[in-house]
């Protein structure tokens, strides 16, 4: 039928030209628009065989795109400091997205695959069989996007098996309160090694008080395992208990302390999150380039630290 324009998609899916230039802008203004109107709009747009000026651009396999909210950007900068330095190593060029919902998904089309860090993944991308490599595992996808990923549950207990070795037989666990795979991962984990010895007991860290520190003392517990998410809260009530680390508990985190921590080092493990971010562009390229997806798990080397000591 020759170029197909946006007046042909109206007439074909029985709506106005102003709602077919809409829905192919991204909406921009926020016009109010039903759900089934926008569907139909974009399946007509696709079955008729519409050349939006975004998808003109041929696939060179070169622009990499990252989507994440800014929030996101801010609090992962060395995974992004990876994926600049993996994008550079590569000769690839990046692109931020920082829109969602239809704009989000229109404008993706500008580079030839993204990288998802900490957001959702529109389902249409995930239909169209858009590249795609989210940074973190997200049971929401069921497996169907490629991931990278720490490998949280042996290091995890990796930790809680050096407190053994230091002779450690009661120990506590706080969780994160949140519900994150990698919150999951970590538990699973320290589960795992408890499991073989009956060590750990899990606890919520919300409201943790010097308090429950002390009663944790008098029951005869002897180390802490902390979150990263719990390790500011825990190290106040530790120093509003007047406890002192590793003198009369030893404490661990499964992660790493923001650097400038005051103190001795915290025992724990390290988060490759800077390899998290080379790994994730490495990965997208051979989805791009071959289609060869699949899930990657980054080791988390341990970090001795200073306060794990062993019981007399």
């Amino acid at each position: 039928m020759g170029r197909v324009r946006q007046a042909d998609i109206a007439r074909v899916a029985g709506v106005s030209q102003a709602t077919v230039s809409v829905v192919l802008g991204g909406n921009r203004t926020g016009v109010r628009l039903a759900e089934s109107t926008r569907l139909r709009v974009l399946e007509t747009a696709r079955r008729l065989g519409y050349a939006d000026p975004l998808a003109k651009r041929p696939a060179c396999q070169d622009l990499i795109g990252i989507c994440a909210a800014t929030p996101v950007f801010e609090a992962h900068q060395a995974v992004l400091a990876g994926i600049a330095a993996e994008a550079a190593a590569l000769g690839k060029d990046l692109i931020m997205f920082a829109a969602a919902g239809p704009a989000l998904v229109r404008r993706t089309r500008l580079a030839d695959g993204c990288l998802f860090l900490g957001g959702p993944v529109p389902e249409e991308l995930l239909t169209a069989g858009f590249p795609i490599v989210h940074i973190g595992r997200c049971a929401e996808l069921g497996g169907r996007v490629p991931c990278v990923d720490a490998d949280y549950a042996p290091a995890s207990a990796e930790v809680v098996a050096r407190l053994v070795r230091a002779g450690h037989r009661r120990i506590r666990y706080l969780r994160e309160p949140a519900d994150t795979p990698a919150a999951r991962e970590r538990e699973r984990g320290i589960r795992a090694e408890a499991g073989a010895v009956g060590l750990v007991i899990a606890a919520d860290g919300t409201g943790l008080g010097a308090a429950a520190i002390r009663g944790w003392l008098a029951e005869g517990v002897t180390a802490l395992v902390v979150d990263e998410a719990v390790l500011a809260p825990a190290q106040r009530a530790l120093r509003a208990a007047g406890v002192t680390v590793p003198g009369d508990l030893s404490l661990a985190v499964l992660g790493r302390p923001p650097s400038g921590t005051a103190g001795p080092e915290i025992s724990g493990f390290e988060v490759p999150r800077r390899a998290l971010g080379r790994e994730a562009v490495r990965l997208l390229a051979s989805v791009v380039g071959t289609g060869a997806g699949g899930h990657r798990l980054l080791a988390c080397p341990p970090v001795a630290g200073e306060t794990i000591a062993p019981v007399a």
